[in-house]
């Protein structure tokens, strides 16, 4: 590229595009005269991807969990040049590490002005930019199209047809006058008009095996065929898909020689640590309402979305989504908002209490084997009250909570539920000796100031309820709901 070129930023830099800076080429006799080299879409990539990886610059922002294992694998198929394949069940971020290649485009690139397949000026391919060049010649127009403009998506259904992909006669241009026999009477699909982008299929067994099969001559000749019509579309676009390894021999299936067609598959998984799983949570979850949900709170979301996914009577192919977590970490941050408004508080803080309210919303995220079926709601009751212990045990175990059992000695009682107030509950409980060393330990996220009541009263529970659960304390829950007694 030459210097009168748009910058090329880095991955993260893409989104609303920017108006273009001054000076840019806007014919195409300026094009050539600035130095501009055209370079195919699989060039384009490999080249900016080798300076961001030499720059140590993020390649993919916004993916968590695949720094040794996903990442290297498509970082090779990408240099190499290959259409990719993404195979990993639901909710492992194969959409959002396809969409992340946008960023590996040029931030500009020209294109014919008009052009609906965005036809590079020195070459372009559709019959009605070729029939242009003759009479404008040096002075067809040239438009600069932004990398967020180059990238199209596509869920794969099985009533997708081959006209919506690749394209179809266009009755209205018939009504014109034009001929059948006359090449723009064609209206392009969605391949051809991601020509010099990314197209991203997503989900693709779902697609027909006809349909299927109309994109052998893309990925294999770089062309498309519509009706009959041998109309030849050398198309330079990198052509990316997703799917479920299941759906090869359930809901549908990825043909053979479509299968062969893709130069690399690339398998997916779950984040293998906590810590993604909760930097996944953190990014994902609409937390945006003031609600706080501590640390400690995070971490059960996550150890008890790990337990679910890894126990015997929760189907492994199906998989558990992390939008599994950040739907509970949503539905406890809802419930810590909704104890606010009843109370009172002004700085909700979700606890321990929200907890058992994201089993029921989650429930339909998870596929229990053949008979386990009727035990899951008491199934992720029981998991989140491990995840809990863990929790309680890691944060708060090291800890000598001899004082706190002592306030409950002789009979004494404390009352806390999802409606009840963090003031109340502090209130009810008294002082505790080691209080402030059991909030250091366990929320960190309060070393930038005085904890509030929300979050003394959000430890002080996951101290309770550790309690409970080592068999420390007893615990009465009231048959109307969310209201327990230790």
């Amino acid at each position: 590229m030459s210097d009168v070129s748009p910058p090329t930023n880095g991955p993260s830099s893409y989104g609303s595009p920017a108006p273009p800076t001054h000076g840019l080429p806007r014919t195409l006799a300026e094009l050539r005269a600035s130095g501009h080299i055209r370079r195919p879409v699989a060039a384009e990539v490999r080249e900016n991807l080798v300076r961001h990886m030499a720059e140590g610059t993020p390649r993919f922002p916004g993916v968590h969990g695949f720094d040794d294992t996903v990442l290297p694998a498509l970082e090779r198929a990408l240099l190499a040049g290959h259409d990719v394949v993404l195979l990993g069940e639901r909710g492992q971020g194969k959409s959002r590490l396809l969409r992340c290649l946008t960023g590996l485009l040029d931030e500009w690139t020209p294109v014919v002005e008009g052009c609906p397949v965005n036809d590079h000026p020195y070459a372009p391919v559709c019959p009605t930019c070729r029939r242009r060049t003759g009479p404008e010649g040096e002075d067809l127009p040239v438009a600069w199209l932004h990398r967020s403009h180059r990238f199209t998506e596509k869920l794969a259904t099985p009533d997708t047809g081959v006209g919506e992909l690749v394209g179809d006669v266009d009755p209205a241009r018939l009504a014109e006058g034009r001929s059948l026999g006359d090449p723009e009477t064609l209206h392009h699909g969605l391949v051809p008009r991601a020509n010099r982008g990314v197209f991203c299929l997503n989900e693709l067994p779902d697609l027909a095996p006809r349909v299927q099969v109309a994109l052998f001559d893309v990925l294999e000749e770089r062309g498309v065929q519509v009706r009959g019509y041998d109309l030849r579309l050398p198309l330079d676009l990198l052509l990316v898909a997703s799917a479920n390894p299941e759906d090869y021999t359930s809901r549908g299936r990825i043909v053979t020689p479509l299968k062969d067609r893709f130069g690399s598959q690339v398998r997916t998984h779950y984040p293998t640590r906590e810590a993604d799983e909760i930097a996944l949570i953190r990014q994902e979850a609409d937390l945006s309402d003031g609600t706080v949900v501590p640390a400690h709170l995070l971490e059960a979301v996550a150890r008890f979305t790990r337990l679910v996914r890894r126990h015997k009577k929760v189907d492994p192919r199906s998989g558990v989504s992390v939008r599994f977590s950040v739907a509970a970490a949503e539905t406890a941050a809802a419930s810590a908002l909704r104890r606010a408004a009843v109370s009172g508080e002004e700085a909700p803080v979700a606890r321990v209490a929200d907890l058992p309210s994201v089993v029921e919303p989650v429930l339909g995220k998870v596929e229990f084997e053949l008979g386990a079926q009727e035990e899951g709601t008491e199934l992720l009751h029981a998991l989140l009250r491990r995840a809990v212990s863990e929790v309680y045990r890691a944060r708060l175990g090291h800890l000598d909570l001899g004082p706190l059992t002592e306030r409950f000695s002789g009979g004494a009682t404390v009352e806390s539920g999802d409606l009840v107030g963090a003031s109340a509950l502090l209130e009810e409980v008294g002082p505790v000796p080691g209080l402030a060393a059991m909030i250091e330990t366990a929320a960190p996220e309060a070393e930038d100031g005085p904890p509030g009541p929300g979050l003394a009263a959000a430890v002080l529970e996951l101290a309770l309820e550790g309690l409970y659960l080592e068999r420390r304390l007893s615990k009465d829950t009231r048959a109307e709901g969310g209201t327990y007694r230790f």
